[in-house]
Parts: structure tokens; C-alpha cells; sequence
């Protein structure tokens, strides 16, 4: 086996991946060989797609995240992390790499032991405002931990902000707004609100904002373009109603031209980055990658954190934008199309009010939080 510079550990979701690609290309920019990185994932999660279509090697580990409920899929769970740790032991004997970086998620576990038993170096990277428990048992023993943001709860933590997409750094919301609305087909003399909540979507978003474009429908002032998500756009292209007596069905996507609201109802972002182009005003779930998303393009948000996220980590996340004034968070119980009528028509009826939260967004921002991980690897990497 080559000489193997870094091993990049951890996936299972694209919140792990992205951010440990993004930390890649930094290590390859400064000079190291793409062929002395090396991802180790697990054998299921977008790591198996995204990691070699960027041209690193990847080795998949058996494992995947264990239930919460105990039950004969979550036994067998536990015995696929104890075969998956065992194969991480000795993959890291034959790696020999010089500095682990551990991404967190189930799929950083086998490394992690493996990197404590052979003392290999670990530099650790969180996510998320709370730390998973992957990573704060990889954090007891790594040289540092790069977090998100003050008082993210690991050891030895530096403030590097959550690596995100090249695309996502390229985005110029003045230089780039016209443009991005002429490709997505909105108008330019409208405020635009973009409804994302992730690949699968959230149902209760879902309800609360086609209720809203019902309600809305005479509106000629704003524009929404909502990415429903695979889950309930395949189960019947959406929620059909707001879950409220009598409330009337949502609208059907509207033509930029057409008098009265703006509603466009998709079923996937393909590219998000377009998205906060165009956008004044974002809806959707805190999750570690969207928030540091939006900070990096500087785009105020209403936030409704998944309830049932580990240590309820995007309440954390989404309560850091709120505390400096980028955000509004709604608790997912409390959202419901009345909730989201008075949070939208109070931020739009203050002059000034967006571009405020925008300003704040991006104040938080780290673009160079990718580089500032990679140095880290490099400065506690071990010799020769």
C-alpha cells in the first residue's frame, strides 16, 4: 500500500461526506497527493457514490447506525459495528496513515478505535452545534476538535466553522440573483422565500407552506419555490391539504407572469446553490450543512429544527443564527400554517428586516473552514 497522508473517516449521510470531500480538496491544494487520501465509510450511505466520483478511494466497512428501539434489527446492527470495528483495527495497521480525520456518524467509530489502540494522530470534525457521540468519544482522545461554533461541547476545540461545497462558496447573492431567477423561472421583482428540507423533505413543512400559497393566492408581491421532497412528493406528489377544517387545496405551480402568487412546487433541489441565489428568505430544517450553508451566502431563514435529531443538536444549530439575529426559529409542534403566516408576514412587513438577518448570516460565516481543517491535519500529523 502507498503512503497514506490522511484517512478521512466517517459518512453514512451527506452531512458527513461533504464536509470530509471538501477537507480532501483542501489537503489536496496544499499540496498533498490525491492517492495519499483515503475515505473509510460505511457500506451503505451517499460516501459510496460521492467519494470515488471525486476521485479519492474509498474502502466500505460493514456497519450501520444502531435503532433506538431495541429490536432484532437493532441486535443485528450492534453485530455489524462490532464486525466493522474489527476490520478498522487492521485496516489502519496496513494504512499506517499519518493523521486520522474522523467525521463523526456510525462509520468513524471502527477508525477511531483503531487510530486510539495504534496512536495514530485524530483530528476530530463536528458538524453540529451538540456533538454526536461518535465524535465525543473520538474527542476524548484527538489532538483537536474543529467545531461549528463557540461552546460546541468537545475538548480541545478551535472554531473552524463546517466545511461546505466549492459551489456553495462560489455564491454572489447581488452578482448572482437575476440570474439564478431567470434559470429557476421566478420573477425579479418579487420576494422570493425558498422552502428546502433536505432530499427526503419534512410533511410538516410541507402542510404549513401549501396551506400558506392557499391562503396566499392573491399575493402579487411574492414568489415560493418549494422542494417538497422524495418522501411525500412520491407518496402522491405531497400533502394535498393543510391538515386544517376546511382549508382549500394548494395550488398548483404558477407561471412567473401569472397575477397572484408565485408557487412553485418541486421535488428536489438539484442545485441548492442556485436556490440561495435567488432567494430572500429561507424555510427549512437546522441541519449542520444548511446552516453553515446559509451563513457562507448570507440568507436569513426561519428554521424549524427536526425534533427527534440526536441531542437535539439542530435546535443548537438553529439557536446560534437566532442569537445574532439571521434566523427565527419555530418549534416543529408549533409549525402550522397560521404559525408560518405570522412569522413570514412580520419579517416582511419590517423594511430592511431581510437584509438585516442576511448581513447577520454572514457574519457567522467560516468559507475557509475547509482549509483551516486541513492545516489542522497537517500541523498535528505525525512525522515521516
Amino acid at each position: 500500500m502507498s503512503e497514506v497522508f490522511a484517512c478521512v473517516a466517517g459518512g453514512g449521510t451527506g452531512g458527513h461526506t461533504i464536509p470530509g470531500l471538501a477537507i480532501a480538496e483542501a489537503l489536496v491544494a496544499a499540496g498533498h497527493e490525491r492517492s495519499s487520501i483515503r475515505f473509510v465509510g460505511g457500506s451503505v450511505g451517499p460516501e459510496g457514490t460521492l467519494v470515488p466520483a471525486a476521485g479519492f478511494a474509498l474502502v466500505a466497512l460493514p456497519g450501520r447506525g444502531i435503532p433506538r428501539r431495541a429490536s432484532f434489527e437493532s441486535l443485528r446492527a450492534v453485530v455489524g459495528v462490532v464486525r466493522g470495528v474489527w476490520a478498522g483495527i487492521w485496516l489502519l495497521r496496513r494504512m499506517r496513515p499519518r493523521v486520522v480525520i474522523v467525521l463523526g456518524g456510525y462509520a468513524s467509530v471502527p477508525c477511531t478505535v483503531g487510530a486510539i489502540l495504534w496512536r495514530i494522530p485524530m483530528v476530530v470534525t463536528e458538524q453540529n452545534a451538540r456533538a454526536s457521540a461518535a465524535n465525543r468519544l473520538a474527542g476524548r482522545f484527538a489532538k483537536v476538535c474543529a467545531v461549528p461554533f463557540e461552546g460546541t461541547d468537545l475538548p480541545r476545540a478551535v472554531v473552524t466553522g463546517n466545511p461546505v461545497r466549492p459551489e456553495i462558496l462560489a455564491v454572489d447573492r447581488v452578482r448572482d440573483r437575476d440570474r439564478a431567477r431567470a434559470e429557476l423561472d421566478l420573477p425579479t421583482d418579487r420576494v422570493v422565500v425558498a422552502v428546502f428540507s433536505g432530499s427526503l423533505g419534512s410533511t410538516r413543512v410541507n402542510r404549513a407552506v401549501e396551506g400558506l400559497a392557499a391562503r396566499w393566492r392573491a399575493r402579487d408581491d411574492l414568489a415560493i419555490r418549494h422542494a417538497v421532497g422524495a418522501r411525500d412528493w412520491d407518496a402522491g406528489e405531497g400533502p394535498r391539504t393543510t391538515g386544517e377544517p376546511g382549508a382549500p387545496a394548494p395550488l398548483e405551480p404558477a407561471a412567473p407572469e401569472r397575477r397572484g402568487l408565485v408557487y412553485q412546487r418541486v421535488r428536489y433541489e438539484d442545485h441548492v446553490e442556485r436556490l440561495y441565489a435567488a432567494a430572500d428568505l429561507f424555510v427549512g430544517r437546522a441541519g449542520g450543512s444548511t446552516v453553515a450553508e446559509l451563513t457562507v451566502v448570507g440568507l436569513g431563514s426561519v428554521l424549524v429544527p427536526l425534533p427527534i435529531a440526536t441531542r437535539d443538536h439542530q435546535t443548537a444549530n438553529a439557536e446560534a443564527l437566532v442569537a445574532v439575529g439571521a434566523a427565527v426559529r419555530v418549534p416543529d409542534a408549533e409549525l402550522d400554517t397560521d404559525r408560518l403566516e405570522r412569522e413570514l408576514s412580520s419579517l416582511l412587513a419590517e423594511p430592511g428586516r431581510l437584509e438585516a438577518m442576511a448581513a447577520a448570516a454572514h457574519r457567522l460565516a467560516h468559507p475557509d473552514a475547509a482549509a483551516r481543517v486541513a492545516a489542522l491535519a497537517a500541523e498535528h500529523a505525525r512525522r515521516g
